[in-house]
């Protein structure tokens, strides 16, 4: 790795001629710029000069600055050499001889009066100690006593580190030197308000600034006054003192932290919690950045962290209620909130509190977090920068964000540069954020030679000129002052800073983990090691600032406090996901943070507004502004279209952006050269083409009152710059907010923002997100990496379920929009992409939204659209009807084709070739769905027997209930297991299933035979019988019938019954009809030999009365619960039902297929088989036709790529399939 080694260099010496050229440059230039030039002047007749030589660069440097500010502060020769050169006097006349010893006496040092040396001896031994004290600026904390443990072998690099009273020698010194004074330079402050040290008061004070428990890295950075404010911080006499008051605070926060720890041992020591024990320190040290940031006026601080120590940092940073996090140790507590909640150790909060160090409100939210480290880092920035947006903190003045980091994942993460690759830049930078690493010294069970390349893990902070302050986390006054200095620092540069915690984990990567497996040498080490606290508390006995009684009664009362709320936490009966919400949105919500409306008003605009919106898009709003050429023609392309009351995809896209902006609503678009776009159809950004960086923006020229627009070219990053805009987008609801990939193929580079954060994050962490991904993505022979968005992994993710055709009701579309955990969409139309963006900010939630946006289709002379598709009362069409000819006359439709987006443009183009338009329609299905998890079918592979079989009825509850209301819920013992093979044949053929079926079920389970085999023998065949285990495809399907056909004999006054799987779910009228209906079910099932459990049985009454009783099976009270779940539906005691459904069309796509009842079904896509829609398109189609007729599919055959490079093949692909689409008996021969 790069270091410096200032006093091992061997530099080619320079010329008296080439160090006064070096250096010696106009005053006035000197004092604006510090930039230096060597000219080469080889041939000069100089006198030599040897002190003048490339070694003394640093102290010719340090001797001119400081006769800039004073002449008088240089010695006498100084001052005439200088004058000389800024006069123009060849550097080799420049010098004058020194003045006499008698003069010297009056300017030199004490010790020095009397001494005979020379000059050249006298500045020699100056260099000497300059150089030494920058050894110990660059250097010193490679032998800081930074390790807690004492076994640190960190190896830096193979040359000797030169500091120390042993090592002046090096530097030409020797112990005769000690008791000498020299002048100290302007680089150091170690002298306070002395000019000239001793030189072993020099080395002395130079140990305690750079060698005790701080190790500053700051010499890299490229400026020279945050080099001297740093110097000043840490080398200054007394610079980390500490009142009375300031330690027993101190002594209190590390109660806290080491009690909270032993706390949670103590009651739960099985229990995963990744504790703070070896970090203690981390809390004072969070709080210490907190108060002193609220002391330079910060309001709102922004966190994000890994798992260690979370609890620890919410409990005693944030403080969030003991009790609610005590709450989540108890595992038989149940979820008072949909979705699927996280463990403890990754959830968020947002608290606003008085500071008591400050008195000042202070805002506090620790984002919640997955188990990908650092992935929260980006997310963090996002948000910070929306908060110091909308409150117009241009400088960071106000908000501010805190990321912590482990040391193995700070080396270890790309995230973690992407990250830092975005605070300079303009629209990313959140002016400064402070960083705090948890230095363990070990990687889960790697060492950090094994974790990392570099000596420390924080190297990768270099990159972006950040100080950084590592620490013994064991020495807690050092870790608080290093803290204050770092929250200083923000608050005077607005740039990053880095605290290297060193400590170590005093148990395993988790509580139940043995680290002795891997490290035993380091735990035997820990296991000696004392307290932190304990070593802390008995300094400050020794020092009289505490007693030992205060020290035991400061134990005593937070043990108090954590006792009450373990008890207070024993009241609580369900758990609150939402109390752990990290990004609330006020007056969004009703109180119970529902929508204040399920429906959506039209996303139309009014005719003059749309014409007003395009005049600016075609337009320079700036005087004096020369654009290119080409860009004029697009302009004036523009004016054409909406002269013609038509519009493009960049011309809707600018009204749909527009009408946002002129109603209040800031729209954000990043990504990778958004500005122009990467197929050049945008232009928001336009460019003076004679001032050099002149750039207009005519989006913000649209109205006087409008909000601002933001388009920023984000740096070459997918994973940062998403997570970044995912953050800006939590901030706020009222916010468009859009990330664009440059090709959609690229957006896996971001797959874990993907993943855990905008697909499962408002399950996990019950927090709405109206995120919008662009993904450019389209068939055109460009490669397999320019291509595809890759939409079936999208799809794959949906929520919805592919099985269960929902009920129809009125709001049926937003109630969809509502239940999804993300939106799909995949616009064939202009007019659609623009009511799509704006139906995602007037509808009254938040949802991602994720486009698949065209390529080819951008200047596609069909793919317009007009005013009338955008006027008022109009809207987002799901799915987009045959309106030609074919559906003049449904009942001569041979073939209905449905597919998506760009290839809608090749088959309407094909069908025109083949005059078709009469006997073949196409529909367009435009919001495909949201990811989701699709179940396996086992109807896929049993295609036949399942036509031939009846389901039996399954009655799914849609509707509310206004009377009284009883459900039970009866759990069958190893359902499978039990059911009895000749009762199985017998329900199968009094079900309807043909014989040759029952035969081929029969041979499966009851006629299996094998052999078995060693290594030089096998066995006679012997039979065999398999069990109809749960988990195999086939056997809920057996189990069903079986089922069905009990519900036949045991079925009275019509109850509703719903089965699946091993449960039957019994609704009926009144508690009294469903406690019979469960007895006499209980009595049919053990009649065939099957058995109820009697601990898994429920039941639930809806709209209850009071002083209703209890259901009873065979005199055993049956568990009484608030809600059922059901095949995708969650009925609640009030009534209430929530479908988990997916914004798949179900309605449109049933009626547009009935419409032509004598049509095939065929599905066409540009994708590959076992790429794009069809996967996820086929169940659902089947689902809403009742399977009634088969499916067919139409496109590219599997493969491993995405797509071709070679242009003729792909050609080739697309002919091949859309004649297949259009020969009416291509599939006569399939089964």
């Amino acid at each position: 790795m790069h270091r410096l080694k200032t006093f091992a260099a061997r530099l080619r010496l320079l010329t008296t001629a080439q160090s006064a050229q070096m250096f010696l440059q106009q005053r006035s230039a000197a004092c604006a710029l510090r930039t230096f030039q060597s000219k080469r002047c080889y041939t000069a007749p100089v006198v030599a000069e040897p002190f003048l030589h490339g070694t003394s660069s640093n102290y010719l440097e340090e001797m001119y600055y400081a006769w800039l500010e004073n002449p008088k502060s240089v010695h006498k020769s100084w001052d005439i050499f200088f004058r000389n050169a800024s006069a123009d006097v060849p550097p080799g006349a420049a010098y004058q001889s020194p003045p006499s010893p008698t003069a010297i006496k009056s300017v030199l040092p004490q010790p020095l009066v009397g001494s005979q040396a020379s000059v050249e001896k006298l500045v020699g031994d100056h260099l000497a100690v300059q150089s030494l004290i920058r050894a110990y600026q660059v250097r010193g904390h490679h032998v800081a006593k930074l390790d807690p443990l004492g076994i640190s072998c960190v190896n830096f690099d193979d040359s000797p580190v030169t500091v120390g009273f042993h090592q002046v020698g090096f530097y030409g010194l020797s112990d005769s030197d000690l008791d000498t004074v020299f002048r100290l330079p302007t680089t150091t402050f170690i002298g306070g308000s002395e000019g000239a040290l001793p030189l072993r008061e020099i080395v002395r004070r130079l140990e305690m600034a750079y060698c005790q428990h701080i190790g500053v890295e700051f010499m890299f950075i490229n400026n020279l006054e945050q080099c001297q404010w740093i110097r000043r911080k840490f080398e200054k006499p007394g610079a980390m003192q500490f009142t009375p008051k300031e330690k027993r605070n101190l002594l209190a926060r590390m109660v806290r932290s080491t009690r909270f720890e032993d706390f949670l041992q103590r009651k739960w020591s099985s229990e995963k919690r990744f504790g703070l024990e070896g970090c203690e320190a981390l809390i004072p040290a969070l709080k210490t950045i907190i108060d002193k940031s609220s002391e330079n006026g910060v309001e709102n601080v922004i966190l994000g962290m890994p798992h260690r120590g979370r609890l620890n940092v919410l409990a005693n940073v944030i403080r969030k209620e003991l009790e609610q996090i005590f709450c989540q140790f108890d595992s038989k507590l149940e979820a008072a909130d949909e979705g699927s909640g996280d463990v403890k150790y990754h959830l968020g909060m947002y608290h606003r509190r008085i500071n008591r160090v400050t008195d000042r409100n202070i805002t506090l939210s620790l984002m919640a977090n997955p188990s990908h480290l650092e992935a929260v880092n980006p997310v963090v920035q996002g948000k910070t920068k929306a908060e110091q947006f909308y409150c117009g903190d241009t400088e960071g003045n106000r908000v501010m964000s805190i990321l912590l980091h482990g040391d193995a994942a700070f080396a270890g993460q790309g995230i973690v540069y992407e990250t830092f690759h975005l605070c300079d830049l303009p629209s990313y930078t959140t002016h400064g954020t402070i960083h705090v690493v948890i230095n363990n010294q070990i990687g889960f069970t790697t060492d950090p030679r094994m974790a990392r390349s570099s000596p420390y893990p924080t190297d990768v902070a270099r990159v972006v000129n950040a100080p950084i302050f590592h620490v013994n986390a064991d020495d807690p006054e050092a870790v608080v002052y290093v803290c204050k200095v770092a929250a200083e620092w923000r608050a005077t540069f607005r740039k990053d800073v880095v605290v290297d915690l060193v400590c170590y984990r005093r148990n395993g990567h988790n509580e139940i983990d043995e680290p002795m497996f891997t490290q035993p040498l380091m735990y035997k080490q820990i296991k000696k090691q004392k307290p932190v606290l304990q070593k802390y508390a008995e300094k400050l006995i020794s020092e009289g600032i505490v007693t030992r009684q205060e020290y035991e009664e400061e134990i005593t009362n937070y043990d108090k406090i954590c006792e009450e709320a373990y008890a207070r936490s024993k009241d609580k009966k369900i758990l609150h996901i939402k109390h752990w919400l990290d990004s609330p949105w006020p007056d969004f919500f009703t109180l119970d943070g529902q929508p204040k409306s399920m429906t959506c008003p039209s996303t139309g605009l009014k005719e003059e507004q749309l014409a007003h919106i395009g005049k600016v898009a075609s337009s320079v709003p700036v005087d004096d502004f020369t654009i290119h050429g080409g860009l004029k023609r697009i302009l004036k392309n523009r004016e054409v279209m909406v002269e013609n009351r038509t519009v493009d995809w960049a011309l809707g896209e600018y009204m749909a952006f527009g009408s946002l902006l002129k109603e209040g609503i800031h729209v954000r678009l990043s990504g990778q050269d958004v500005e122009r776009g990467t197929f050049s159809h945008r232009h928001h950004v336009l460019h003076d083409q004679r001032v050099d960086k002149r750039t207009c923006i005519p989006m913000n020229h649209i109205d006087q009152n409008q909000a601002p627009y933001t388009v920023c070219n984000s740096s070459l990053s997918e994973y940062g710059v998403l997570g970044f805009e995912l953050g800006f987008a939590m901030a706020s609801p009222n916010a468009l907010v859009l990330w664009e990939a440059q090709f959609g193929d690229f957006h896996n580079t971001a797959q874990c923002i993907i993943d855990q954060f905008i697909c499962a994050g408002q399950a996990k962490w019950v927090r709405q997100n109206g995120i919008v991904l662009l993904l450019p993505h389209g068939m055109e022979g460009l490669g397999p990496e320019h291509s595809s968005a890759r939409p079936e992994r999208f799809l794959q993710m949906c929520n919805d379920d592919p099985d269960v055709f929902p009920k129809i009701t009125a709001g049926f579309e937003v109630q969809q929009l509502y239940d999804c955990n993300w939106i799909v969409v995949n616009c064939s139309t202009p007019a659609n992409y623009f009511h799509v963006l704006r139906r995602q900010i007037l509808q009254a939630f938040r949802k991602p939204l994720i486009i698949f946006t065209p390529k080819s289709l951008l200047r596609h002379p069909e793919a317009k659209s007009t005013f009338d598709d955008m006027l008022p009362g109009t809207h987002f069409k799901r799915l987009i009807p045959e309106e030609g000819p074919a559906s003049q006359n449904p009942a001569g439709v041979k073939r209905i084709i449905i597919c998506t987006g760009k290839v809608y443009y090749d088959l309407i183009k094909e069908r025109k070739n083949k005059e078709m338009e009469a006997t073949v329609a196409i529909s367009r299905i435009e919001q495909v769905g949201c990811e989701l998890e699709e179940k396996e079918r086992f109807w896929s592979e049993l295609d036949e027997v399942m036509e031939s079989i009846p389901t039996g009825e399954r009655v799914v509850i849609g509707a509310d209930f206004n009377g009284h209301v009883g459900e039970g819920n009866t759990d069958l013992e190893k359902a499978y297991d039990r059911v009895p093979r000749e009762e199985l044949w017998y329900c199968m053929r009094k079900s309807g299933v043909a014989e040759k079926y029952v035969r081929v079920v029969q041979d499966m389970y009851k006629r299996s035979r094998t052999v078995a085999r060693c290594a030089v023998c096998q066995t006679e065949e012997f039979k065999v019988e398999v069990g109809l285990h749960q988990g195999s495809a086939l056997s809920p399907f057996l189990f069903a019938i079986v089922m069905d056909q009990l519900s036949e004999e045991v079925r009275h006054e019509s109850p509703w019954t719903m089965m699946f799987a091993d449960d039957i779910v019994i609704c009926s009228k009144s508690r009294e009809q469903v406690e019979e209906n469960l007895e006499r079910r209980r009595f049919a099932l053990e009649r065939r030999g099957m058995k109820v459990s009697r601990s898994k049985t429920e039941y639930m009454c809806v709209n209850e009365r009071e002083g209703s009783g209890a259901v009873r099976l065979q005199g055993e009270e049956v568990k009484k619960v608030q809600e059922f779940k059901y095949l995708g539906s969650t009925v609640q005691s009030n009534g209430e039902c929530g479908k988990e459904l997916s914004p798949f069309p179900f309605d449109l796509v049933k009626a547009e297929v009935e419409k032509y009842p004598e049509a095939e079904l065929v599905w066409c896509q540009e994708e590959h088989k076992n790429q794009g829609y069809y996967d996820y398109i086929r169940p659902r189609i089947r689902t809403t036709i009742a399977r009634a007729r088969p499916v067919w599919y139409a496109g590219r055959e599997p493969a491993a790529a995405p797509a071709t490079g070679n242009k003729m093949a792909h050609l080739m692909e697309l002919d091949r399939f859309l004649k297949t689409a259009f020969n009416l008996d291509a599939f006569q021969d399939q089964p």
